[in-house]
């Protein structure tokens, strides 16, 4: 889950999950912040809160509504090579190397 509009300059990355099996057709409640409730092989990778999980959507207050995007790739790969110390950026370019096709979903949220 992206933030494109988050202050920074670059975004705000708020949730990174990869090498989930291509049969899952979906997540546990919870397996944002609970390691176990995630498909079994897959990781999540560190966030801009600087470690692995989900950070929930806080736009400053007084900020115009931000965008949140969350994404799912199809790869041509089974899994990547990476741990959950990986960094969102270096996630986004092995999923880009392997890409198929990738579909994603749009939210806004303000406060």
């Amino acid at each position: 889950m992206y933030d494109p509009d988050a202050p920074t300059g670059s975004g705000w990355w708020h949730w990174v999950v990869f090498n989930i099996p291509a049969d899952v057709s979906n997540l546990a409640k919870g397996a944002g912040t609970d390691a176990d409730e995630l498909p079994a092989g897959s990781i999540q990778g560190r966030t801009d809160f600087g470690k692995p999980g989900y950070g929930g959507s806080c736009p400053p207050q007084g900020d115009n509504p931000h965008r949140y995007k969350i994404t799912i790739y199809a790869l041509k790969t089974e899994k990547l090579p990476l741990d959950e110390n990986t960094s969102a950026a270096m996630v986004g370019f092995y999923l880009h190397r392997n890409l198929i096709r990738k579909a994603e979903l749009s939210a806004r949220y303000s406060r």
